[in-house]
């Protein structure tokens, strides 16, 4: 009996086999190929890998809580990034002063030289007593409000307020695993110097906190019921009552609710984190005009605020421990706010990223 190989139905048989055995082989090889050109043989401790990608940055469509800075929404490519898997805690940020002696903006008495420059012109000196080092803090209203355009009503310059020292009278003792606050554009700069790396720009933050769910408002999903399970947030009637449905009042430590899809923590509420970016309400419109300025965007040249036309922003993503539904609501992945380079604040903090050629 000849094998069954040689009867002419059976090469046909063996044939379709063989090509359909060696296509399987070719996309099998293509994908080890793929996976070896994105993924990297660096371990980094305490950060992640982000692989490279492309996404839609700004607000889904059908997001009726954005802004017109969230708009026009744009395709972006983004290469592939190292980012710290949580905020820069204070542990980490102590270190980091304890090596360098650095000393922050807030723990420094002001410059009106400098103040001046983000003021009307013509804005009289407040008294020297006044421009002692300190730093804003968040304080709670004494009953319910209705004009929430008086950040002033909850806001209060604190003289002493500093990373040590968050309300201005305690102090971070048992608290190394918070996040570290009071911390301005420049300081973290000045960490990411001394530690070899630098700050995110807007698209790969929200490229990383998006985590590929491409038409998600939150880093979770669209069911804004899952907050309270999801990110350290203002529950209640804000700013007079925190109901603490998320089981915090102010800082939660890094890591007390859940990961998005990439593994990173505190991607939404607890702490607002600075970018590299320039804040501009025009940018994204700007963006389209450019495409090939879509790849690994840098941010607007200039910053641009018509809120306020006096000093140039950055932008700070991610929402913080106040964002309440009634006001910020900043804990959505497209959000953003702005805030000026020395501005430090109870609520802002930062992470760090690092490219392959910054640890290779």
């Amino acid at each position: 009996m000849m094998p069954f190989y040689q009867h002419g139905n059976g090469r046909k048989k063996l044939e379709i086999s063989k090509n359909i055995s060696l296509k399987y082989l070719y996309v099998i090889l293509f994908i080890l190929l793929i996976n070896c050109l994105e993924k990297t043989d660096e371990v980094i401790e305490g950060m992640v890998w982000i692989p490279s990608g492309s996404f839609y940055q700004g607000a889904l469509d059908n997001d009726t809580l954005a802004l017109i800075n969230e708009k026009p929404r744009h395709l972006v490519h983004i290469d592939g990034f190292y980012m710290d898997i949580s905020p820069v805690t204070n542990k980490e940020f102590r270190y980091f002063v304890k090596e360098t002696g650095y000393i922050t903006t807030a723990e420094r008495d002001i410059n009106w030289e400098d103040l001046a420059k983000q003021l009307p012109q013509g804005t009289d000196k407040p008294h020297d007593s006044i421009l002692k080092a300190g730093s804003l803090i968040f304080t709670k209203t004494t009953h319910p409000i209705t004009d929430f355009t008086d950040v002033s009503q909850w806001w209060k310059w604190k003289i002493g307020a500093n990373w040590k020292k968050p309300k201005g009278n305690n102090d971070i003792i048992d608290k190394d695993n918070y996040p570290v606050v009071h911390i301005s554009y420049e300081d973290a700069l000045a960490y990411c110097n001394w530690a070899g790396r630098r700050l995110p720009t807007e698209a790969e933050w929200e490229y990383a906190a998006r985590a590929n769910r491409q038409n998600a408002i939150y880093f979770w999903g669209n069911n804004h019921d899952s907050l309270k399970d999801k990110a350290n947030t203002w529950e209640g009637v804000f700013p007079f009552k925190n109901s603490k449905m998320d089981d915090y009042e102010n800082l939660a430590p890094v890591k007390s609710f859940p990961a998005n899809d990439f593994g990173l923590y505190g991607m939404a509420g607890n702490v607002w984190e600075w970018t590299s970016d320039w804040y501009n309400v025009n940018y994204y419109k700007d963006l389209l005009e450019d495409t090939a300025a879509c790849h690994n965007p840098k941010g607007a040249e200039y910053g641009f605020n018509p809120n306020n036309i006096y000093a140039q922003e950055k932008v700070i993503k991610g929402g913080s421990f106040l964002c309440n539904i009634e006001y910020c609501i900043s804990y959505r992945i497209s959000a953003k706010m702005s805030s000026t380079p020395d501005t430090s604040l109870e609520h802002l903090g930062f992470r760090t990223v690092a490219s392959k050629s910054m640890v290779n």
